[in-house]
């Protein structure tokens, strides 16, 4: 919410094509393949030799955590007050604000807001249209406030290790106007989502340009227009049955996923948290890019050497049934 996305900063790269030619790309040169490397997939273009990115000043960052549960409430007035929250990240992130929450049905965890030149003053405004309904409402929250000199010290103070490997993913990047105007269908979307075992994870953001500015790059359009983008994971265990796995997997792509789709109709999501199994993910993932993202894949990878499952181009093989070897399309069956 203060400079945009990792993409937007990036100025060069360094790349070895697939077919093996060393390049480098910029704004001025190789400039198809710049933008393509920022935001549109990267890692199926070529192999990257290095990155030249925008640095910026460091600044004095406050941060908050919160926490409470549906335990001691009825869960109408958790909803409410989740929904409360939602309907404040506009002018969270009109603030230069960034904030990352997770909720299940039973628990709500604020892990943190971090507010680069926000004053700790400030970033309790902000949270007042929260902490003011929970007080309405009676139900007991803990929070912590801190300032801090630079954006280290408060990462470090404030975000632990994340464990990964330990669930199934898909999400949806959730447009700025749909919580401004229809909050109550999303919250009631996520309430359904929560009763089916899923645990909801939100990074709230301003990623417009006018916050990043005059960019040119393949990141998928739909982050410009989001507020929210929504993380949905079900449980993954490596010695629990595969058919529940596959069960929970089913779950995610027929059931959860289209509960935001409904009310995000043409949406997108975050390609790297998104379901791998996600229908029409080539508009869904890249947007509106996805055709000039692939004739860039067709003219520096032209043999397809790089390859996953939702990369573009990915169309070019498909697994063989059998033993899983990648072939040619036309010739996998």
């Amino acid at each position: 919410s203060k400079h945009g996305l990792a993409a937007d900063q990036v100025l060069e790269w360094e790349v070895v094509t697939g077919t093996g030619e060393y390049l480098v790309a910029n704004h001025e040169t190789n400039s198809d393949l710049y933008w393509a490397l920022s935001g549109g997939g990267g890692g199926t273009y070529g192999v990257t030799l290095s990155m030249t990115s925008k640095a910026h000043p460091d600044t004095p960052t406050s941060a908050m955590n919160l926490t409470f549960l549906s335990t001691n409430t009825t869960q109408d007035k958790y909803y409410e007050a989740i929904s409360t929250f939602h309907a404040s990240l506009p002018a969270m992130v009109d603030a230069g604000a960034m904030s990352v929450w997770y909720f299940t049905n039973v628990s709500f965890a604020i892990s943190p807001i971090t507010g680069p030149n926000v004053t700790e003053a400030q970033l309790r405004k902000l949270l007042q249209p929260l902490t003011s309904k929970l007080n309405e409402l009676d139900i007991a929250y803990t929070s912590y406030y801190g300032q801090f000199s630079g954006y280290l010290e408060e990462y470090n103070a404030m975000q632990g290790p994340i464990d990964v490997g330990i669930a199934q993913y898909g999400g949806r990047l959730i447009p700025r106007d749909l919580v401004e105007n229809n909050n109550t269908a999303l919250t009631e979307a996520y309430r359904f989502i929560n009763n089916q075992g899923a645990q909801f994870i939100g990074v709230g953001v301003n990623v417009s340009f006018a916050v990043a500015g005059n960019v040119s790059n393949a990141v998928n359009p739909g982050w410009r227009t989001a507020l929210i983008d929504t993380v949905i994971t079900t449980p993954w265990n490596f010695t629990a049955p595969l058919s529940d796995m596959v069960a929970n997997q089913d779950l995610m792509t027929d059931v959860l996923i289209p509960k935001l789709a409904a009310l995000t109709p043409n949406g997108s999501c975050y390609l790297n948290e998104g379901d791998f199994r996600q229908p029409d993910w080539q508009a869904t993932f890249y947007g509106s890019n996805y055709e000039r993202l692939n004739a860039i894949k067709d003219k520096y990878d032209p043999h397809h050497m790089f390859w996953a499952v939702t990369a573009v181009g990915s169309e070019y093989w498909a697994p063989h049934p059998e033993d899983g070897r990648l072939c040619r399309e036309n010739t996998a069956m």
